[in-house]
C-alpha cells in the first residue's frame, strides 16, 4: 500500500505538462452537464440577454386623429391626422448596442464564475473522496493485523503466557481500528451523496480512484499571465472598467438631440393638404450633469480596478510560495518516510517474538501517524495544485 502510494506522489513529482482525461475530468464534464443550478443560470442568462436587447428599440410610432364637427363655420368640419416616429440621434442607438454587449458579458462572467464554484467544489469532493478512499484500504489492512494480533495474543492468554492486561489492549486495538473503518465508509457516502447533489441528483458514473497526474506548475508570471486571460473573477473586474467607459460614451451620444418624422393630412369638404412632419428635441436639461457623472465613475473604475487586481495577485504569490514550500516538504517527507520500517516488518518480528506487543504496538503508532501525516500532506498537494489552476476549469 505505501509503495503504490509514495509511486503516485512521484508520477506528481515527476510529470512535465498537462494531464490526460482522467475520470476526475469525466466526473466534472457531468456536473457541469447534470447541475440545476447551472442549467437553471443558463436559461437566466439568455432571458438577461433578450431584456437587454429589447432595451435598444425604437419607441412605438404615434397616430393621432383631430375632427372638428363643432364651431361657425362655412367651410365643413376640419379632419387632420398625422404618423410619427420618434428616436434618439442615430450614434446612440450604437453606443447603447455596444453597452449592451458588455453587459451581456457580465452576465457571461458571472455565470461561468458561478460554473467555476460549482466545478472547483466537484473537484474538491472528489480530491477528498480519493483520500477517503486510500485511508480506508490502508485501514482496511490494518484492521486485519489488528485481527491478526489479537488472535495471537489470545492463544497465548489461553496459555497463560500473557496477562488479561495485554489481551484487553490488543482487543482495543481491533476494535478502534474497526470503528476507523466505519467513520471512512460513513464519510465516503457522505462525499458520494454531496457529489450526486451537485450532479443534479444523478449518480456520478466517473468515480476517481486515484490523484490525476498534474502538471509541475510552471513559473508564477506565466500563470498569472493566463490567469488574467481566464479568471472570470478577474476578467469581471476588467469588464466593469470596460461598461463604465461605454455609459460614458453612451451619454456623450445622449447629449445629441432626439429626433421625430412622420406623415400629416388635415383638410376640410374635399380640401386637404398632406406632407412630412419633422421633429427635433433639444436635450437642454434632461443630461445636464450626467456626462461628469458617468466621467466620475470611469475614473473610480480604473483606480478600483487596479486596487483588486493588486490584491488578487498578491493573494496569488502567497499561495503559490505557499505551494512551493508544500511540494519541497513534502518531496522530503517522502524520502524519509520510503526508509522507515513498514507495517509488515514490524508484524513479522512481533510475530517471530523480537518485539513485545507493547513495543510492537509503539512502534505501529508511530509509523502510522507518520504514514497518515504523508496521506494529508499528498491531499494538501493536490488541493493547492488544483487551487493555483482553478482558472482552467
Amino acid at each position: 500500500m505505501l509503495k503504490n502510494i509514495l509511486f503516485a506522489g512521484c508520477l506528481f513529482l515527476l510529470s512535465w505538462r498537462g494531464y490526460s482525461q482522467t475520470s476526475l475530468e469525466e466526473l466534472l464534464q457531468q456536473v457541469e452537464q447534470n447541475n440545476l443550478e447551472l442549467q437553471a443560470l443558463s436559461t437566466a442568462l439568455e432571458g438577461k440577454r433578450f431584456e437587454l436587447l429589447s432595451g435598444n428599440n425604437l419607441p412605438d410610432p404615434e397616430v393621432g386623429i383631430f375632427y372638428l364637427p363643432f364651431g361657425e363655420n362655412i367651410t365643413g368640419d376640419y379632419t387632420e391626422y398625422q404618423i410619427t416616429q420618434s428616436f434618439e440621434f442615430p450614434t446612440v442607438y450604437s453606443s447603447r448596442k455596444n453597452l449592451i454587449n458588455q453587459q451581456v458579458s457580465q452576465y457571461e462572467l458571472e455565470y461561468k464564475a458561478r460554473r467555476q464554484e460549482i466545478l472547483g467544489s466537484a473537484q474538491a469532493y472528489a480530491l477528498e473522496l480519493i483520500l477517503i478512499s486510500k485511508k480506508l484500504d490502508v485501514f482496511t489492512s490494518r484492521t486485519e493485523q489488528a485481527k491478526t494480533v489479537f488472535d495471537q495474543v489470545n492463544q497465548l492468554f489461553q496459555k497463560e503466557e500473557v496477562g488479561i492486561l495485554e489481551l484487553n489492549k490488543a482487543k482495543v486495538a481491533w476494535l478502534q481500528q474497526q470503528f476507523a473503518v466505519q467513520q471512512l465508509e460513513n464519510q465516503i457516502q457522505n462525499l458520494k451523496g454531496q457529489l450526486e447533489n451537485l450532479n443534479g441528483g444523478t449518480s456520478i458514473t466517473a468515480i476517481p480512484e486515484e490523484y490525476p497526474v498534474f502538471a509541475g506548475l510552471t513559473d508564477s508570471d506565466s500563470i498569472w499571465t493566463e490567469k488574467l486571460k481566464s479568471e472570470p473573477q478577474l476578467l469581471q473586474i476588467q469588464q466593469e472598467e470596460l461598461l463604465a467607459q461605454q455609459s460614458l460614451q453612451l451619454e456623450k451620444n445622449k447629449v445629441l438631440p432626439n429626433l421625430a418624422a412622420g406623415f400629416n393630412r388635415q383638410g376640410v369638404m374635399g380640401s386637404y393638404y398632406s406632407g412630412i412632419y419633422g421633429g427635433l428635441t433639444i436635450p437642454l436639461w434632461g443630461s445636464r450633469g450626467k456626462v461628469k457623472a458617468a466621467q466620475s465613475q470611469v475614473e473610480f473604475q480604473a483606480q478600483n480596478s487596479l486596487s483588486k487586481v493588486n490584491l488578487a495577485r498578491a493573494q496569488f504569490d502567497r499561495e503559490y510560495r505557499n505551494y512551493t514550500l508544500l511540494r519541497a516538504k513534502f518531496t522530503e517527507y517522502q524520502s524519509t518516510l520510503t526508509a522507515l520500517d513498514s507495517e509488515e516488518l514490524l508484524l513479522q518480528a512481533y510475530q517471530l517474538g523480537e518485539l513485545s506487543f507493547l513495543q510492537y504496538f509503539q512502534e505501529i503508532q508511530f509509523f502510522r501517524q507518520a504514514f497518515d501525516t504523508f496521506l494529508e500532506m499528498q491531499h494538501q498537494l493536490y488541493q493547492s495544485h488544483t487551487s493555483i489552476l482553478k482558472h482552467q476549469l
